[in-house]
C-alpha cells in the first residue's frame, strides 16, 4: 500500500510536471507535492500505475487536478504531443521535475544497441526536450524551477556503466550551465544527484537473465523519501546540487577532491560484472 505524505509546507509553484512517476523517486515526488500544489502532470509509460497514484492522490486531495500521460519519452513525436496536450489542456508547468531514466549494466561493446540509444533518448535528450520546450512559459510568466534527477555516479567513469553514468555527467553539466543562465530570470535549476536508492531501477539495468544484484553498499542506499525531501529543501533554499544522504555527500567530496588517475585507479578495482 502506498501513502501519502506530502510535505508539511506550500511551495510558490501551482503545476508541476514529473516524468517517471509511475514508481520510485518520480512517484515520491508527486506524493510529497501533492498537498503543495494545485495541479500535477503525471507522465510515464506504465499507464496502470499512473492511474493508480492519480486515484490516491486525488482521494486524498479532492481539489487537486491531475493529468495523466503515458509516453515512451525515448520518443521525440511522442514528446511533442505530450507538450501539445499540455497546452491544450491548460497544464502548464511551473515546476519541471526530469526524473526518467534507465540504466545499462554491462560492458558497452556487448550492449543491444537500441538499449543504449533509448537510454540516450531518455536520459539526455527527453531532458533537455521537455526543459527546452516549457522554459519559454516559465520565463514569460517570471516563475518556474527546474530540478534534474542526475546521480552521483556522474562524478565518476563507471566500468560497466559507461553510457549511463556518462548521461548523468550530462545531466549535472547541463543543470549548472542553465542554472547561470536563468538566473537573470529568478529561475532555479536544480541537479539531485543520489547515491543507490532503492527503486525499480537495478531490475531495469539489468540485461535479460541475469541475477538480481547490482553492484554497491548497503551502506550507501538512501530511501526515496529522504531523496525527495532534500531535494525540495535544497530547491527551497536555492542551491545549485544536492546530493542526498550524509554518506552520498560525503562521498562526492571525497571524489570531487580526487585526481583523475586516483579515479582511474580506484575504477580499475570496482567489483564487475562477471567477474570476482
Amino acid at each position: 500500500m502506498v501513502y501519502v505524505h506530502a510535505m508539511p509546507h506550500s511551495t510558490t509553484y501551482s503545476c508541476a510536471l514529473i516524468t517517471g512517476a509511475s514508481s520510485g523517486i518520480g512517484e515520491e515526488f508527486a506524493l510529497q507535492l501533492a498537498g503543495c500544489v494545485e495541479k500535477l502532470v503525471l507522465v510515464a509509460r506504465r499507464e496502470p500505475q499512473l492511474h493508480q497514484l492519480a486515484a490516491l492522490l486525488q482521494e486524498a486531495y479532492p481539489e487537486l487536478e491531475v493529468l495523466v500521460y503515458a509516453a515512451d519519452l525515448a520518443d521525440p513525436s511522442e514528446r511533442e504531443d505530450l507538450v501539445e496536450n499540455l497546452i491544450l489542456q491548460r497544464f502548464i508547468p511551473d515546476l519541471l521535475i526530469n526524473n526518467a531514466g534507465m540504466g545499462d549494466f554491462g560492458e558497452f561493446v556487448s550492449a543491444d544497441w537500441s538499449r543504449v540509444r533509448s537510454m540516450l533518448g531518455v536520459n539526455i535528450e527527453a531532458l533537455t526536450h521537455l526543459t527546452h520546450a516549457l522554459l519559454p512559459a516559465m520565463i514569460r510568466c517570471g516563475r518556474g524551477a527546474v530540478i534534474n534527477i542526475s546521480s552521483l555516479a556522474s562524478l565518476l567513469p563507471i566500468p560497466d556503466f559507461a553510457v549511463y553514468a556518462a548521461t548523468k555527467a550530462y545531466v549535472t553539466s547541463f543543470s549548472e550551465a542553465l542554472r547561470i543562465e536563468l538566473k537573470p530570470q529568478g529561475i532555479p535549476v536544480l541537479a539531485v544527484c543520489p547515491g543507490p536508492v532503492s527503486t525499480g531501477f537495478g531490475e531495469v539495468a539489468r540485461r535479460h537473465g541475469e541475477g538480481r544484484e547490482l553492484p554497491g553498499h548497503d551502506c550507501f542506499y538512501v530511501p526515496r523519501e529522504q531523496v525527495v525531501a532534500e531535494a525540495l529543501q535544497a530547491l527551497r533554499a536555492s542551491r545549485a546540487r544536492v546530493y542526498p544522504g550524509l554518506k552520498t555527500a560525503l562521498a562526492a567530496v571525497l571524489i570531487s577532491a580526487l585526481p583523475i588517475i586516483a579515479i582511474r585507479f580506484a575504477m580499475g578495482f570496482r567489483p564487475r560484472k562477471g567477474r570476482s
